[in-house]
């Protein structure tokens, strides 16, 4: 049986998947979960899921979801990190916590993945306290898929270091790599590293030193060179690499153009009369032109980076938000993702920078 997401096509040959969802995490908490999971095996996927959240308030509604019940373990979780709670303070107070035990059932081996819509620094800094990071890896990174005109495109990091050196970026490269030969197919994907300029002396230091390393580096992809914001819209390259902080302003940046451009779309067609007879013989246009930009779509952000896959959702996500997390979930544990990064990383050169340092000064007193 076969599924269909946003972010590939794939056949389940295996029941054996076990999910961790963060059931209270989110603005509608359990209210997308359940239902977004009965639309996930609507879509083909098969797994079981372990449910962690306050009983008293899943039993009721699991029990309007049978076929989410038939495949789902209800795991208590008395507390829930809240949307403000500071990283510290959930690292201190959430071990009881629906975020925290949902995490340590990936690290236990009682699941392959986690999915939360809950507070992203206080998963973030959750995941990375328990599952720790790969060997070779840093800092983990938040990565997801951009529309671009020809299709989608990996860009990472999304926020999760607001800033990053040469180690850092190369890094990111190899892990955005993997997950774009999974997520969109190709075998060797284009890497471009996002600065002001394509030209090689453009940008900081740190991001020429990653652009040296990254020529020289044999990897799942294939270093391009520098992009430029309007690259990302363009689709010229398949994986766009930054710092947290760029990365999150882009992200966030799309975002706004998207609902701009809506509101833009919706005034013109509800100006005149005409314009509304207009937006009815477009309507199937409009539809296709809607289903390429919605932003549920794309729900679903990856921590990489760590020894273990944690999906983060939308805060907000409703149902077909959720549903979209879960089949990345779904499609990572498939295709063994994390064995594939820590195999790659091997070859990664380490502490780029501090070298380049150690260069730099030596050329300073020559």
């Amino acid at each position: 049986m076969t599924f269909v997401s946003h972010f590939s096509i794939s056949v389940f040959v295996t029941s054996q998947i076990t999910l961790s969802c963060d059931a209270m995490g989110g603005d509608n908490g359990p209210l997308a979960v359940i239902p977004g999971i009965d639309l996930a095996l609507k879509d083909g996927l098969k797994a079981h899921f372990l449910l962690f959240g306050k009983p008293e308030v899943l039993e009721p509604i699991l029990a309007q979801y049978p076929a989410v019940a038939k495949v789902s373990e209800i795991c208590p979780a008395e507390t829930v990190i809240s949307p403000d709670e500071k990283p510290s303070q959930a690292l201190r107070k959430g071990a009881g916590s629906s975020m925290r035990k949902a995490i340590d059932a990936v690290k236990e081996g009682r699941a392959q993945a986690v999915i939360s819509a809950g507070n992203t620094g206080a998963l973030m800094a959750t995941a990375k306290m328990v599952l720790k990071t790969l060997p070779n890896v840093d800092r983990p990174a938040i990565a997801s898929l951009m529309p671009n005109i020809k299709g989608r495109s990996v860009v990472l990091d999304l926020g999760a270091n607001l800033t990053t050196d040469a180690d850092g970026l190369v890094q990111m490269a190899v892990l955005g790599a993997i997950l774009a030969q999974i997520n969109l197919r190709v075998d060797r994907p284009t890497v471009g590293l996002l600065n002001v300029g394509s030209e090689e002396q453009k940008g900081h230091e740190y991001i020429r030193e990653a652009a040296s390393v990254l020529s020289d580096l044999k990897f799942a992809g294939r270093y391009y060179g520098f992009v430029e914001g309007d690259d990302i819209g363009k689709g010229t390259v398949d994986v766009i690499v930054t710092d947290g902080f760029n990365g999150n302003v882009a992200l966030k940046t799309a975002e706004g153009v998207g609902k701009m451009a809506g509101a833009f779309i919706r005034e013109a067609f509800t100006s005149t009369l005409w314009a509304k007879i207009g937006y009815l013989l477009a309507n199937r246009a409009m539809k296709r032109l809607k289903d390429k930009i919605d932003p549920r779509l794309y729900n679903g952000g990856l921590f990489l980076g760590l020894n273990g896959l944690c999906i983060k959702s939308h805060g907000g996500a409703d149902a077909f938000s959720f549903s979209r997390a879960i089949l990345v979930a779904g499609e990572m544990v498939r295709e063994d993702y994390i064995a594939r990064v820590a195999k790659a990383l091997e070859n990664v050169p380490h502490h780029v920078t501090e070298e380049a340092a150690v260069v730099a000064a030596a050329e300073k007193v020559a």
